[in-house]
């Protein structure tokens, strides 16, 4: 792979909610974004989601000339990344589909190009098999929405070059992101496991009858969700362990929180269960639309990321680099 070139075109490859909230994201960084999606109405449902989105992202950092106007779209994914010095693909969760499709970009795209995939949930090593320059590809998984939520994991695959890493790492972080280097493959990465964890107590207690589906929310909104939405769990361990930090935790608190994995549950989520989640949160979306719902989340994260923006950077990320 050649050496790393600056970007200034990128490729959007998949159109859905995924790919128009990544095309957002880098139309406000002042990139030129080239969307391609064999979707009928693609486009127009691509267009309104940015517009729609263009105040928030733009309010988390907009760059000097950043502008809807510089999104183009084609049906024809070959011309969509023959130009594009970074291809970000969001089509659908299907192994042969991605394996096919990743082929085909890596044989349109510039040799130099980093090509990247949001999948949640197929490795890389699955979809770069039929590259003919795999080493150029990896995944860059991100969190939704990803025009406001910073989070991307980067994890490449058997035959991803470390410089591929190092370069999208350097890249996710210029452009705004929070990259995190996932250093082995494993299906749903990193993130979706710890929800996927989380929620399965969430629904063991529902299933038990410990509490409602309302309750279960707020158990976790209002408490350590608050927490982790400033630091994470091991750092805020350190802080639990109070002048002792985290080797008091470890050595007396510890032992707790262990006890606790032993009696963490299994649930079945039969039909009847699923039936009392859904009945739970609908109740408790009290008639509002999803829509309206996710715009109540995106100001509530806006605001906490002005905030975070504001304090400065963290602790736990003086020092790290990209």
């Amino acid at each position: 792979m050649n050496a790393y070139k600056p970007v200034h075109r990128i490729a959007i490859v998949g159109t859905g909610t995924i790919g128009a909230s990544w095309a957002t994201h880098y139309l406000a960084r002042g990139f030129d974004v080239t969307a391609t999606d064999p979707a009928p109405a693609a486009e127009k449902a691509l267009r309104s989601y940015v517009d729609a989105a263009w105040d928030a992202a733009a309010t988390l950092g907009a760059e000097p000339g950043a502008s809807p106007d510089r999104l183009r779209f084609t049906t024809d994914m070959r011309q969509a990344v023959a130009d594009a010095d970074f291809v970000q693909e969001n089509a659908p969760e299907r192994p042969e589909l991605k394996v096919k499709l990743f082929a085909d970009i890596d044989d349109a795209t510039p040799p130099d190009s980093i090509i990247a995939s949001s999948s949640s949930g197929i490795t890389m090593s699955v979809i770069q098999a039929e590259c003919q320059r795999p080493e150029r590809t990896l995944i860059g998984h991100p969190f939704n929405p990803p025009h406001i939520i910073p989070l991307v994991e980067v994890v490449g695959g058997t035959k991803t070059a470390p410089e591929t890493i190092r370069d999208a790492m350097s890249f996710y972080a210029a452009i705004g992101k929070k990259p995190i280097h996932l250093k082995k493959e494993l299906p749903g990465h990193v993130a979706n496991r710890l929800q996927a964890a989380l929620y399965r107590e969430v629904v063991h207690l529902i299933e038990q009858g410990v509490l409602d589906v309302a309750d279960s929310d707020d158990a976790v909104s209002w408490g350590p969700g608050l927490r982790w939405g400033v630091m994470g769990p091991n750092l805020l361990w350190h802080l639990g362990g109070g002048e002792g930090g985290i080797q008091h935790f470890m050595d007396t608190l510890m032992p707790r929180l262990t006890g606790m994995w032993q009696d963490l549950g299994t649930p079945e989520l039969t039909p009847e269960l699923k039936e009392e989640i859904v009945d739970g949160v609908l109740e408790e979306a009290d008639g509002h639309s999803v829509d309206e719902l996710a715009a109540q989340r995106d100001a509530m994260l806006l605001s906490l990321l002005a905030v975070r923006a504001a304090a400065g950077p963290q602790n736990h990320t003086a020092g790290r680099s990209a």
